[in-house]
């Protein structure tokens, strides 16, 4: 271990890779392309460890490719990771330790994406005020973002910032080292892109579009509101006209940066409420997980309904939730109890709550009548006397509600169902 107190060329300290090595623990993750598992890695921690900050720390390191794996997107499409190994995310995350706090210093307020101290809640809780004051929204989705940053572009951003050369050499090995695809073929960078999965991408696609988009936004001095997470974006607008020619100038600024705003899933909404009467085509847009649109709302002061404009859980999102359900419960055909059920399903039951359940819980229910109704199909599967008699089989399942009202954890919460 005394091999550990040398002087190297590169600052980089076996603290600092020891508390990235906690960090990347934590997220867990699967194997990259050398197949090293969690398990294989901390059987020989030490070696890896020393290895990786022996490579780091005299400027010698070199990434090995990324894993490519597919993951099936909301419209039906697959979307591409790139799984870095786990030495290899450890040491990224040492990079991205040593930088953040200088980025963290000029992103704009108003970026929510994979930064410290800020969430999607907060980004949500802006769009709403400010749906609330402007008429207008425009929906905007990059296509294939991480996919086609451009390297040369971003690297100019990451020298404005980064005096320091080695820093800025690790960067580009990570922007440029090849993905793997399963069938073991190499596929090589062509000046664009950074794969998504990989620990510092988050932090250099911020990077990227604070310059491509939120500076740019804030220096047309017209006033225009706007949240960003990662490569989507809201932006607000007094008129319709301000919009139109905004989102003119949205497409120019763009292709002056590589990208390309998606035709499809880029749109002009009006936020229609009972102030705003137009028509329009578009009242509704997504965000993070959530609808928005008008809905009925009840006034504080005189308790009547009226027609607002806020958010709820989408109609996306019930659709993950119930086939993850259905998941989660195929898996659990070997439980003896509905007590083993509650174990495996309370877990995603509280995180659903706790995301989804931030604006109007109430709409959850529907979430939870499905998960009812699952459960007392399970049930007639499980007992042979309500296998022919559903009536049945959700009186036992209220019985076992009435007994045990904490057993699932949305049940102490009394959504109707």
């Amino acid at each position: 271990m005394n091999l550990w107190n040398e002087t190297k060329s590169v600052p980089i300290s076996r603290t600092m890779i020891w508390n990235a090595y906690k960090q990347v623990k934590s997220n867990k993750g699967s194997a990259g392309v050398d197949d090293m598992g969690w398990d294989e890695f901390e059987s020989d921690r030490s070696q890896q460890l020393y290895k990786l900050w022996n490579r780091m720390a005299s400027g010698s390191y070199f990434p090995p490719p990324v894993k490519e794996v597919e993951i099936p997107k909301k419209d039906g499409q697959m979307r591409r990771l790139g799984i870095p190994t786990i030495a290899d995310r450890i040491g990224q995350q040492v990079v991205k330790n040593y930088l953040e706090p200088r980025f963290e210093s000029i992103f704009s307020n108003t970026s929510y994406g994979y930064r410290p101290g800020r969430n999607a809640h907060q980004a949500l809780e802006e769009v709403q005020r400010n749906c609330w004051k402007n008429d207008w929204v425009i929906d905007l989705d990059i296509k294939g973002f991480f996919d086609n940053i451009d390297h040369a572009k971003l690297m100019l951003a990451v020298r404005k910032h980064i005096p320091e050369n080695w820093a800025c050499v690790y960067i580009e090995r990570w922007l440029q080292m090849p993905v793997q695809r399963r069938n073991g073929e190499l596929i090589q960078k062509q000046g664009k892109g950074t794969p998504q999965g990989g620990v510092i991408s988050p932090l250099l696609a911020n990077l990227f579009l604070h310059y491509a988009f939120d500076k740019w936004i804030e220096n047309l001095n017209f006033n225009v509101k706007f949240e960003r997470y990662a490569d989507d974006a809201i932006i607000h607008c007094k008129t319709k006209r301000q919009a139109d020619w905004l989102l003119n100038k949205l497409h120019e600024r763009m292709a002056e940066c590589h990208l390309e705003l998606h035709p499809q899933k880029t749109k002009l909404v009006y936020c229609r409420d009972y102030r705003r009467q137009e028509k329009h085509k578009n009242v509704k847009f997504d965000f993070l997980g959530y609808s928005f649109q008008p809905r009925s709302s009840k006034s504080q002061k005189t308790g009547n309904l009226f027609q607002g404009y806020g958010c709820a859980i989408s109609i996306s999102s019930r659709k993950k939730i119930a086939e993850k359900v259905a998941i989660l419960l195929a898996e659990s055909k070997t439980c003896r109890s509905i007590v083993g059920i509650a174990q495996r399903l309370n877990p995603q039951i509280r995180g659903w709550l706790n995301y989804y359940g931030k604006f109007r819980m109430w709409e959850m229910h529907h979430v939870f009548r499905l998960l009812h109704s699952r459960l007392v199909r399970w049930t007639r599967r499980k007992y042979k006397r309500y296998k022919n008699s559903i009536c049945r089989a959700y009186a036992w399942l209220k019985r076992i509600r009435k007994q045990f009202p904490y057993l699932f954890y949305h049940w102490k919460l009394d959504f109707s169902i």
